[in-house]
């Protein structure tokens, strides 16, 4: 009996090649045929699946964004049963720092998928991601929650201060992208403002 194939499968293992080539050598440098080489699979199965470039890059965009939403899930996860707003924002931000190799690769293509979609009219066409808005929209209820939880500075605008912490997140990523700044001295700028919104220290609840 022959193997059965699992489609959604075959896109992310194509995908994920996509992720590793371009990291390597820039989104805009990557066809489709250096992507079937690197899944190890034929140009006519990539375009089987993925009819134009534009339609992968998308695709692959959603499977980096997949891939940002485990790697916060999984320091979540280390930061205890009940990690607080205060915890939950930092894993948030901290995760799309370029730290290690997995994050400097979603920061890279995530900033070149920002920069393609201005000048590509296809790429352009597709809504860049499905929620534009949600990291905005989720730190901004963190803060809220913890500003009516007294964890925070009660004068703060949680609005201004999510895009605020949003806005240098992403400018300092690419700052260690570059080699200006290194990744412990964005990781200080950040606790430093962190340091400023909550007004107390988070404490576990016992569990």
């Amino acid at each position: 009996m022959p193997k059965r194939v699992d489609h959604e499968e075959r896109r992310a293992q194509i995908a994920e090649a996509l992720i590793q080539v371009a990291g390597r050598r820039g989104l805009h440098a990557v066809g489709m045929r250096d992507v079937a080489a690197e899944a190890g699979v034929s140009l006519r199965l990539v375009q089987y699946y993925f009819e134009t470039k534009e339609k992968l890059l998308f695709y692959g965009l959603q499977h980096l964004t997949d891939r940002f939403t485990a790697r916060v899930g999984a320091r979540l996860v280390a930061a205890g049963p009940d990690p607080g707003p205060r915890a939950t924002a930092e894993a948030l931000l901290l995760a799309s720092l370029p730290t290690d190799e997995e994050s400097r690769t979603f920061h890279l293509l995530y900033s070149s998928y920002s920069i393609l979609s201005v000048t590509d009219d296809a790429l352009a066409a597709q809504p860049f991601i499905d929620k534009p808005d949600a990291a905005e929209n989720a730190l901004t209820g963190l803060l809220e929650q913890a500003r009516a939880s007294g964890l925070a500075d009660p004068g703060i605008d949680a609005r201004t201060e999510a895009i605020s912490l949003l806005a240098m997140t992403a400018t300092m990523g690419t700052s260690i992208l570059v080699g200006q700044r290194s990744p412990e001295s964005a990781i200080a700028v950040l606790r430093h403002h962190f340091d400023r919104i909550f007004a107390t220290v988070e404490t576990p609840t016992a569990g």
